[in-house]
């Protein structure tokens, strides 16, 4: 089952943040990144996000976040984030966030959704391009941190 995420949600949407992180090799500050959905999770214009569960137990999540795109004539989005607890992979579950978060994208006019993975990510890749996503080679994606 996969259903849109409110503020209840926050504790357990940290602890999967903290697997995706943790499996990315990025560096994980739990007080900055409970600030951040809190926001996100408050301000439905920037964005939405999605939980997968089995049963009863939360297993992946998906962030999908709004910007504008003058160059695609509207708003565009990126998957900004999608995890699945490692033992749950493999079964389908991030292909239904990715598609659950592609469809609320074309219900909120998004014009295209974009998304990072890892260059090494093979697996990761084909799902995406399985699912429609492809390389904008002429594109280099950069990034100024504020």
């Amino acid at each position: 089952m996969i259903r849109l995420a409110t503020s209840d949600d926050l504790p357990v949407l940290v602890e999967l943040m903290r697997g995706y992180y943790r499996d990315d090799g990025l560096p994980f500050d739990e007080d900055a990144a409970r600030a951040t959905m809190r926001r996100l999770l408050s301000q439905p214009q920037w964005g939405r996000v999605w939980l997968a569960f089995e049963e009863r137990r939360a297993i992946g999540y998906v962030a999908l976040c709004i910007g504008f795109s003058l160059e695609l004539g509207g708003n565009d989005a990126f998957i900004d984030e999608v995890f699945v607890l490692p033992e749950f992979r493999g079964r389908g579950c991030g292909r239904q966030l990715l598609e659950t978060a592609g469809l609320a994208a074309r219900d909120l006019d998004v014009r295209a959704v974009h998304l990072e993975v890892d260059r090494h990510n093979e697996a990761a890749q084909r799902l995406y391009r399985s699912l429609g996503y492809g390389m904008r080679d002429r594109y280099i994606l950069m990034t100024l941190r504020r």
